[in-house]
């Protein structure tokens, strides 16, 4: 606050001169390197006021604060673009998914063009780099044995020949009874469900009605890495840096146990499973999205590992 009050008093010539930016920007060598990413907003709207201010403006704020400040500072984002939510607002636009992505994904950088958000690099999740990385984490799991295969019950449509995502169905919730509950949650009582355990389920596709069919998935064995989450907690929460609320929904996670989480959906939009018995398969999109902050930043430079395995700087 001193420094703050005294730079004030002197005016702008006692400011540092501003930093010359490079392309692409790097991690430097003893600086203050600042990498900063905003949540990935979904491809499959128009954004409106309040995605703006939950989702990127934070960030960039954040990011002026940090190039006021003369960090070295790289700021990305990219629209999340697979998934259910895509393949249905394309069915309803008649266009095919990807069509529907390079549409929306071109109205989101318009948007934030205009906003004046202060991107170094605004990419998308549907790119080569994007599936390579996505594939190559996936390898490495499968080679340390921390993906597993189960059997799930799936609702398949027979007229339509496929198996149902949870969007794709729709029925009775089973808790309050609400008549327009989706295969993932009821919008009445906000209770999770599981597809199967809606009463009397529909296809939104065809309004046929599904029948419950065991398929093949895989799950990451998050079991296997319980007692190493919980040491890994207790260093950082020691730290002090985070909030009360976090600590607490961590708490409750760990407290009931991990469960093993499936990482695969009978989809085509999205990125092909590469194992053999599952390449009909692509990847579950809460796998998949997280993956997109690397590969943006690989879309923005082939020396992304500088800043994404690079923890000393």
């Amino acid at each position: 606050i001193a420094a703050a009050v005294d730079t004030w008093a002197r005016g702008p010539a006692a400011l540092p001169p501003p930093r010359q930016p490079r392309t692409p920007v790097l991690p430097v060598e003893g600086e203050r390197n600042a990498l900063i990413t905003s949540a990935l907003p979904y491809v499959n709207n128009v954004p409106h006021l309040g995605n703006i201010i939950g989702c990127v403006l934070s960030a960039d704020t954040f990011a002026r604060y940090c190039r006021l400040r003369n960090w070295n500072t790289l700021f990305v984002c990219g629209t999340d673009e697979y998934g259910t939510a895509t393949e249905t607002r394309a069915l309803e636009e008649g266009l095919s998914p990807q069509q529907l992505c390079d549409r929306y994904h071109a109205v989101h950088a318009d948007v934030y063009t205009w906003f004046r958000i202060s991107f170094d690099h605004f990419g998308r999740t549907t790119t080569p780099q994007q599936t390579r990385i996505a594939q190559d984490i996936f390898q490495r799991l499968l080679a340390r044995g921390f993906l597993l295969q189960d059997t799930l019950e799936q609702l398949r449509c027979e007229s339509c020949g496929r198996y149902l995502a949870d969007r794709f169905v729709e029925g009775t919730c089973p808790f309050c009874g609400y008549a327009e509950a989706r295969g993932d949650q009821c919008d009445k009582c906000g209770k999770l469900i599981n597809a199967v355990e809606l009463k009397n389920p529909q296809c939104k596709l065809c309004r046929g009605t599904p029948v419950v069919t065991p398929t093949q998935h895989l799950f990451l064995d998050l079991p296997k890495l319980e007692g190493r989450l919980e040491a890994w907690l207790e260093r950082t929460w020691a730290a002090g840096d985070w909030t009360a609320n976090a600590r607490h929904i961590t708490r409750t996670w760990l407290r009931d146990g991990l469960k093993p989480r499936c990482i695969t959906r009978d989809l085509t939009w999205g990125t092909p499973v590469p194992l053999d018995g599952f390449r009909d398969k692509v990847f579950y999109v809460w796998f998949d999205a997280p993956i997109g902050y690397l590969s943006i930043t690989a879309n923005y430079t082939d020396q992304w590992e500088r800043w994404w395995k690079n923890p000393q700087q």
